[in-house]
């Protein structure tokens, strides 16, 4: 789990890694943060929920927060589905900081879907997550770092997987049938740097690809602020 890492640096697009594909994009969706260890990241917030081979990302609307915040499986605990008599439908459970990344301890998360599809988006969820489980190392993963250097445009099956999905990982486009606009996905040169539904797909040479900028060599800039509470 971390902030900031999985957007361009001027926060218009998702950035993803080389080998990651996107499998369910959907809009009008509200991510509440409940109290946690790291300030000012708590409340509710509108925007667009990725579901990738790896994790999710939640994009804000607003991003004078935050412009980014992820969740790879490896990192979700308590993940189930709430269905209230009165409300809409909603995910909830826990992230959990990776080492190295800029936050700290647990942080209680809900995704509310307000044009619904929060059932078909939570199944495929807790599949993906079910699925990464059983590729995760049997050592300690490395230390998580952001990715750094250029990026690329992202070619169209990264971001509009076959109909029959990734290893076997069926994405509900009945529910979820829109893709994100070409112009606001891109990927970095580095490879997920932990587990997914399945194999890794193999990175894609960076010199079949358009550059199209550079990622911040910092970002603390964008997460001043968020500090661990004494």
């Amino acid at each position: 789990m971390s902030i900031n890492t999985a957007n361009t640096p001027d926060g218009r697009g998702v950035l993803i890694y080389n080998g990651e594909v996107i499998l369910v994009f959907g809009q009008g969706v509200v991510l509440s943060i409940g109290k946690n260890n790291n300030d000012h990241l708590d409340g509710k917030f509108n925007g667009s929920v990725y579901l990738t081979s790896h994790r999710v990302i939640f994009m804000p609307d607003d991003g004078r927060r935050f412009r980014s915040f992820e969740m790879p499986f490896s990192a979700m605990q308590d993940v189930h589905l709430e269905q209230p008599i009165l409300g809409a439908n909603y995910l909830k459970g826990v992230a959990v900081a990776m080492p190295g990344s800029q936050l700290n301890g647990e942080i209680p998360w809900r995704l509310t879907f307000n044009k619904g599809g929060c059932i078909d988006f939570g199944r495929c969820l807790l599949e993906a997550v079910d699925r990464a489980e059983r590729f995760r190392p049997a050592n300690a993963p490395p230390a998580y770092a952001p990715p750094s250097g250029y990026f690329y445009a992202a070619p169209p099956d990264y971001y509009a997987p076959a109909a029959d999905g990734h290893n076997g990982l069926r994405p509900p486009t009945h529910a979820f049938p829109d893709r994100p606009q070409s112009n606001t996905v891109f990927m970095c040169e580095a490879p997920p740097p932990y587990p997914g539904v399945g194999p890794d797909r193999p990175p894609m040479p960076t010199e079949q690809l358009h550059r199209a900028g550079t990622t911040s060599t910092s970002t603390e800039s964008e997460n001043e602020g968020l500090r661990k509470r004494h």
